[in-house]
């Protein structure tokens, strides 16, 4: 009996000692990205303006969802293009995870809120999960060199 309230008392203690987000959460989010019409070169910028992904319409493509830094979160600019017709662009955010905001108060929350999961990408969701660029018909419409890859 005392083996027995020994593990579960230590298997409380570990799991005590993450996060929840950081638990269920990953620390990369797939981003499904397609467009009307389709074979449209794509570019994924960071807040920092820096390529992350590129690649042809339609893909899937992984990205971070935190900096490393403490509640760092990411954002990210879709711009999607094809000769001949306008380009698209769209804005993605992080929000925060249910995980983090409601799983946490059950377990640890100090440490889950202010200590695991603020340097952990589990505690933020990518939103839009997937863009589709509908793009209008435009005469000369070119696309930036940088898109293609």
């Amino acid at each position: 009996m005392k083996k027995l309230v020994l593990g579960v008392g230590l298997v409380a203690l570990v799991g005590s000692l993450s996060g929840c987000a950081t638990i269920v959460g990953d620390s990369t989010q797939s981003l499904q990205v397609t467009s009307s019409p389709t074979d449209a070169a794509f570019l994924v910028k960071d807040e920092k303006g820096e390529i992350v992904a590129r690649g042809v319409t339609p893909q899937t493509v992984m990205l971070e969802k935190n900096d490393g830094s403490y509640f760092g979160k990411k954002s990210y600019l879709v711009t999607i293009c094809k000769p001949g017709y306008a380009a698209a662009t769209v804005p993605l955010k992080e929000t925060v995870s249910g995980w983090y905001s409601v799983g946490n108060f059950f377990t640890a929350p100090l440490i889950g809120y202010l200590a695991i999961d603020p340097f952990h990408g589990g505690m933020y969701n990518i939103e839009p999960p997937a863009v589709n660029g509908i793009m209008t018909k435009r005469a000369g419409g070119a696309c930036d060199p940088a898109m293609q890859s």
